[in-house]
């Protein structure tokens, strides 16, 4: 069950986030419920095929649900690509280090390909929407570089984001249905993630269909005890 903390100080907030309740309660109509994985399991068995979406509130707990995502993928031998803002990468890479991970190295092979992304959104946009030509090259020349030695892949994308902060909510789905598009001929789990608070009760339309783009949602709390829980979306076909 997705959980809203009130804020008093701030109705117009708490108006939003009752709105975005309903909303993802729409979308999440027929499935049963929220279920609980071990963190290898989820991202290893569960969710190799599917597009995975995080809605968080809270920075510290996407930053540990996107260490999770990677730091499991190394574990697996997978190749990861994470496409993020610059302070997430700066999050993520201090997360990996302390855990003992020798980022250089994964790099200099091919297993670890940290991308910023503003500058990789500025490859494929033309006139404030995605260009599919430029996004598939791009996107293709990646995933085929990660497939060295037949590694499985993964990756973690954040440009959808952006846009969607920047107020560019077309274009935001749009690349949505572009990932969803060339995921319909990879083996690849992709993992994405939005903060709450760019959601408002003027984009209605735009939030169903980005749940409509995903076929998992994973919990805002999904790392606090070495499990994820997770559920079904009705995504479109």
């Amino acid at each position: 069950m997705l959980i809203y903390q009130e804020n008093t100080a701030n109705p117009g907030q708490v108006f939003e986030l009752i709105g975005l309740y309903f909303f993802f309660k729409m979308a999440l109509m027929n499935s049963t419920g929220f279920k609980s994985s071990e963190i290898q399991d989820f991202w290893g068995e569960i969710a190799p095929c599917n597009h995975v979406l995080q809605v968080y509130e809270n920075t510290e707990e996407f930053i540990s649900t996107l260490t999770g995502f990677v730091f499991d993928g190394f574990n697996a031998g997978d190749s990861v690509i994470v496409i993020a803002t610059a302070e997430h990468l700066e999050s993520l890479n201090n997360r990996l280090t302390v855990n003992a991970i020798d980022i250089e190295e994964l790099k200099n092979n091919g297993q670890y390909k940290p991308l910023d992304a503003e500058e990789t959104l500025s490859r494929f946009m033309v006139k404030g929407w995605p260009d599919e030509d430029l996004f598939m090259q791009l996107v293709a020349s990646l995933v085929k570089d990660a497939r060295k030695d037949k590694r499985k892949v993964r990756a973690f994308g954040e440009m959808v984001a952006l846009l969607w902060e920047q107020g560019h909510n077309g274009a935001t789905v749009q690349l949505e249905h572009l990932w969803n598009k060339f995921c319909s001929g990879e083996e690849l789990c992709l993992f994405c993630a939005y903060p709450k608070s760019g959601f408002t009760k003027d984009a209605n339309d735009s939030l169903k269909e980005i749940c409509s783009t995903h076929s998992m949602m994973i919990s805002s709390h999904a790392c606090t005890s070495g499990e994820i829980s997770y559920q079904p979306l009705l995504k479109a076909v």
